[in-house]
C-alpha cells in the first residue's frame, strides 16, 4: 500500500472513531432521567445500522472527497496552483460564474412566481403546471441538451433564420445558460410550493383587508415568510448549476477557452492524461459544494434558533385597554 492508501484508511478509521465518540457523548449516562425513545430497537441493532450508514457515507461520499484533494496535491501546492492558473482553466472558471449568475436568478423569479400560483390560488391546468416543473427531474440532461440543439442548432427549427440574424445559440454562451435554466429551475418552485401551501392565505388575505396592496403583501408578510426556503432553494439552485455537466456538454461544444464550463474542463483535461490539473479544478467544484453545503448549515441553524427563540417567548398578555 502506498502513501494514499494508508491517507484514505487513516481517514476511514477517523471517521469512524468520531461516530463512536458522537455515540457515547449522546448515549443516556446512568442515573440521568430515561427518556422516551420513539423506537424499541436493541442497542447492537442500533449499532449496527448506524455502522452502516456511516461506513456507506465514508465509503461513497468522504473517500471520493478525499481522494480529489489527495490527486489535486499529489505533485505538490505548486503544480496544483500551476494547473489553475492556466488560461483555459480561469476561462471555464469565469464562464461558469457567469452561467450560475444569470441562471439562478431567473429561476428565483419563476420559483416565486410558480410557488405562489400554486399555492395560493385553484385554477384550471394547475396539475398540468406542476408536472412541467417536475419535467427536467424526469428527464436527462442529456435529452434537455438535445431538445436545445433540434430547436436552435444549425438544422433546427429557428437554426436558418438565427443564422440569417447572425445570433448564435447553440456552441456559445446563450445555449449553456439556457440548458442550466432548464435543469436547475425546479429546485427554487419546489422547496417554496409545500412551504407556502402549509402557511395558507390568511395573513396574505389579513393584510389586503387592512388596505395593502399587493407588492406590500409580497414584501412584508409573503417573503419574510418564505425567506429560509427561499435561501434553501437558491442554494441548491446554485450547487447545480456549477455542477452540471450532461445538458452543458452537449450545447457547449467544448470550445477550449469559449464554452468550457468546469466540469467540462476537467473532462477534457483528464483524457489527456493531466491527472493534476483535472484533480485541482475538480476540487474547486467540491470546495464550492462544501462551502454550499457550510451556508445551508448555517441557514438552517440560524431558523431552528429563530424557532426555538420565538416559542421560548410568553404568549402576549392583553392590556387593559384591549380587555375592556
Amino acid at each position: 500500500m502506498n502513501e494514499q492508501h494508508y491517507f484514505l484508511l487513516k481517514l476511514l478509521l477517523a471517521v469512524l472513531v468520531l461516530a463512536v465518540v458522537a455515540y457515547h457523548l449522546t448515549a443516556p449516562r446512568k442515573g440521568s432521567k430515561p427518556e422516551k425513545l420513539s423506537t424499541t430497537e436493541p442497542r447492537w441493532l442500533r449499532w449496527v445500522l448506524t455502522g452502516v450508514a456511516l461506513s456507506f457515507i465514508a465509503l461513497f461520499l468522504v473517500l471520493p472527497l478525499a481522494a480529489v484533494f489527495t490527486e489535486a496535491l499529489r505533485k505538490g501546492f505548486g503544480a496544483y496552483l500551476e494547473g489553475l492558473n492556466e488560461p483555459d482553466a480561469w476561462a471555464a472558471i469565469k464562464l461558469t460564474l457567469i452561467t450560475a449568475v444569470i441562471a439562478v436568478p431567473l429561476n428565483l423569479v419563476f420559483g416565486v412566481a410558480a410557488a405562489w400560483c400554486i399555492a395560493k390560488y385553484n385554477f384550471r391546468g394547475k396539475a398540468f403546471l406542476i408536472t412541467l416543473i417536475d419535467l427536467p427531474f424526469s428527464i436527462s440532461p442529456v435529452v434537455a441538451g438535445l431538445m436545445y440543439v433540434l430547436v436552435f442548432g444549425a438544422h433546427g427549427w429557428f437554426g436558418p433564420w438565427l443564422a440569417a440574424h447572425d445570433i448564435k445559440i447553440i456552441f456559445a454562451v446563450p445555449g449553456i445558460v439556457l440548458a442550466t435554466v432548464f435543469v436547475t429551475f425546479p429546485f427554487i418552485a419546489r422547496e417554496l410550493i409545500p412551504l407556502m401551501q402549509a402557511q395558507g392565505n390568511d395573513e396574505e388575505q389579513a393584510a389586503i383587508v387592512l388596505g395593502a396592496s399587493g407588492w406590500q403583501t409580497f414584501w412584508k408578510v409573503t417573503l419574510p415568510n418564505i425567506k429560509w426556503g427561499l435561501l434553501y432553494g437558491v442554494i441548491l439552485c446554485n450547487a447545480r448549476a456549477m455542477g452540471e455537466f450532461g445538458a452543458v456538454s452537449v450545447v457547449s461544444g467544448h470550445i477550449r477557452g469559449q464554452t468550457n464550463t468546469i466540469p467540462l474542463h476537467v473532462e477534457i483535461l483528464y483524457n489527456e492524461y493531466q491527472s493534476v490539473a483535472a484533480f485541482a479544478a475538480a476540487s474547486l467544484l467540491a470546495l464550492l459544494a462544501l462551502v454550499t453545503l457550510v451556508i445551508k448549515t448555517m441557514a438552517e441553524w440560524k431558523h431552528e434558533q429563530q424557532l426555538k427563540d420565538a416559542a421560548s417567548l410568553p404568549p402576549e398578555q392583553p392590556t387593559p385597554r384591549t380587555a375592556a
